[in-house]
């Protein structure tokens, strides 16, 4: 069963984040003994890990696709590679859409030597950061501004996988939205060797929606991002619709949004990710808002990443 993400995990700490809070400390001595008891594999390519720590939403997925893109520019040939789960079958589809070279597979040991097997001079795992299982050569932590790191907390008393101190394996932060001093100050005093860098989503099919009254629908893990973007660029929202991340609509809940936006006389707009997931019912009328990933300091962002293959080699 999907749940959307608990609203307590973004605010100050309350009652409910410190009821939760044994259950969060045992979770956290478990990943402990794992990181100690698990033994880590090396590989012969460099493997770079974008990760975040914040549970979902952070832009994981169109950083792996634009790292992949980009670095095939200079001239590289890396695989994107993801862990197999059930319910993520929307992001298996965006990154098929965006990007050509694409495994994936059950355990990303095998995945990896399934793509030095084929050739490929390394490899991005979007997601990973917290499977020790592998060592990775370069660390790409994502954050969104909007939420950064919600209450601070850990799961289940907050949205965080890992603690902060994590960041100690970082080597780059990616922070999509405006610039943070405050959090920036907050990380160095964790890992002063981070280099932190920002990212923003600029929409390129806006013309379809303007000057129309517009029912947005999101099943991300965070949906207030992608309202906040569509109101941004002075567009108007009549309605909002979330479900949870990954969901996946049946014919029948399409249709009935269908009739109320017709009823209201109002169009359809959704994230490209949950269009995906409704591509196959062939409906006509409902369109994504596509957008392009930027990074500010592009050129600095990609070197620093080109620099792995150098000590690698």
């Amino acid at each position: 069963m999907m749940l959307n993400k608990p609203k307590f995990w973004d605010k100050k700490k309350g009652l409910l984040a410190y009821i939760f809070l044994p259950l969060a400390l045992i979770i956290l001595i478990i990943n402990l003994l794992k990181k100690k008891l698990i033994k880590t594999k090396k590989f012969n390519i460099p493997v770079i890990c974008i990760g975040n720590i914040y549970i979902g939403g952070t832009g994981k997925t169109p950083t792996s696709i634009f790292v992949g893109n980009e670095l095939k520019k200079l001239g590289r040939n890396p695989v994107i590679l993801r862990k197999y789960y059930r319910d993520h079958k929307d992001e298996h589809i965006l990154i098929k859409r965006n990007y050509n070279n694409f495994i994936l597979a059950k355990d990303r040991v095998i995945g990896i030597k399934e793509s030095q097997k084929k050739n490929f001079d390394s490899v991005i795992l979007d997601d990973g950061f917290q499977d020790f299982t592998i060592n990775k050569d370069l660390n790409i932590l994502c954050f969104n501004q909007n939420q950064v790191i919600g209450n601070g907390m850990t799961i289940p008393s907050g949205p965080l996988r890992e603690s902060l101190s994590s960041l100690q394996r970082a080597q780059i932060i990616l922070i999509n939205g405006e610039k943070n001093i405050e959090f920036e100050d907050k990380i160095l005093k964790i890992n002063k060797n981070l280099d932190i860098f920002y990212s923003d989503y600029y929409p390129i099919n806006l013309n379809q929606f303007k000057n129309k009254k517009l029912l947005a629908i999101a099943g991300i893990g965070n949906p207030e991002n992608f309202f906040r973007l569509i109101e941004k660029n002075n567009l108007k929202i009549h309605k909002k619709l979330i479900f949870p991340d990954h969901y996946l609509f049946s014919k029948i809940e399409i249709e009935n949004i269908m009739n109320e936006a017709e009823s209201k006389g109002c169009q359809i707009i959704m994230t490209e990710k949950d269009y995906f997931k409704i591509e196959h019912f062939n409906f006509k009328n409902i369109n994504y808002l596509k957008v392009l990933l930027k990074i500010e300091d592009r050129e600095k962002f990609l070197n620093r990443i080109n620099k792995i293959y150098d000590k690698k080699n």
